[in-house]
């Protein structure tokens, strides 16, 4: 419908009365954003808020600082550590009394930091590969039943139900003595086949809870697409349960595999914290208190490492708290005007 050109004429050329500029009528006025400003605030959101709150948490900051360690052990400490050799120094070498052998070294001579840092790269291949798979898997499953409903909800949880039944460890140990796994990856892939069923489980009851929320509804009446409404409302408010779930499937990683290669269940032919207290359990007698060290050490870096796993995971139920993430995202947008003052 168009004006006349008077504005002294209150007629519409169609012969109809002019409609009136009220609340109900108004369009916005909002100008697009630039490139710039849209990157800034993608930034801010998504960048400088979450590392803002992880900063202020003291839990997140250790646990990082722990896992990050590890991680820095096995990509640059392996190129700067020698790997440790039989008989590479004296037998049972006790620990922080050399520069040399700062670890101290075991019934074979070898180099306990050495081993431990030779250690680190397969174990972080086993605890991503597994941790990954149970969280990728439960994730999935949990979400697609919770959301859908009906026939396909009772697919999948009888499905879960049924992995449920299946006594994991002894499935473990079974499929490790018939296929011998050599590859840390395919080790971990399958010591994650029992890990996803519980989170599955407990994703469900939460995205049923979720669904019915009044965001849920609004997002599916502005006519989102599925694919935008589950990420955007449904996948990010699963983000805690999450993530402290993929810090207990890598808890659970360590810790089967420490034990099937410390049983020999497993064949030895990476290096890790299992196949070191397999040899310390073999080369010494646990009633000296004075070789004790040699079984210590890779306890002791499983435990730090499971630790940093815990405390990360429990600061990052902050980092992905809306509300926190708001605040923090408002006071970079309060800077704003002065930035493009100065610009």
């Amino acid at each position: 419908m168009s004006r006349t050109d008077s504005p002294a004429n209150d007629t519409e050329t169609d012969g109809g009365s002019p409609v009136e500029d009220d609340l109900f009528t108004r369009t916005s006025r909002v100008t697009d954003s630039s490139r710039t400003n849209r990157l800034r605030h993608a930034l801010d959101a998504h960048v400088y808020a979450p590392l803002a709150v992880a900063v202020e948490d003291t839990r997140t900051l250790i646990g990082g600082t722990i896992v990050a360690g590890f991680v820095l052990m096995a990509t640059v400490g392996v190129v700067l550590v020698e790997p440790p050799q039989t008989m590479e120094g004296p037998i049972f070498q006790q620990p922080f009394r050399t520069l040399e052998y700062p670890l101290g070294t075991g019934g074979l001579g070898k180099d306990l930091f050495a081993q431990v840092v030779h250690s680190a790269p397969s174990m972080l291949k086993m605890i991503l590969a597994g941790a990954l798979l149970s969280t990728g898997i439960g994730t999935l499953i949990g979400t697609v039943a919770g959301y859908k409903g009906g026939r396909l909800d009772t697919a999948l949880m009888g499905f879960t139900d049924l992995v449920l039944t299946i006594p994991g460890l002894a499935l473990i140990v079974v499929l490790a003595a018939i296929y011998r796994p050599e590859d840390p990856v395919l080790v971990g892939l399958i010591l994650g086949i029992d890990n996803w069923p519980r989170l599955s489980r407990t994703i469900r009851s939460q995205v049923l809870s979720i669904r019915e929320e009044a965001f849920t509804e609004a997002s599916r009446i502005m006519g989102l697409s599925e694919a935008t409404l589950l990420r955007k409302d449904v996948i990010s408010n699963l983000m805690p349960y999450i993530s402290i779930n993929f810090a207990n499937s890598a808890r659970r990683i360590i810790f089967e595999s420490v034990a099937l290669y410390f049983l020999g269940i497993l064949p030895f032919t990476t290096l890790n914290w299992g196949v070191m207290l397999n040899e310390a359990y073999e080369n010494i007698s646990l009633t000296d208190p004075t070789k004790l060290y040699v079984i210590l050490v890779p306890m002791v870096a499983i435990i730090v490492l499971s630790l940093g796993f815990i405390l990360a995971s429990q600061g990052l139920d902050r980092v992905f708290n809306v509300q926190l993430r708001a605040r923090h995202a408002r006071t970079v947008a309060s800077d704003e005007p002065k930035s493009e003052a100065g610009d």
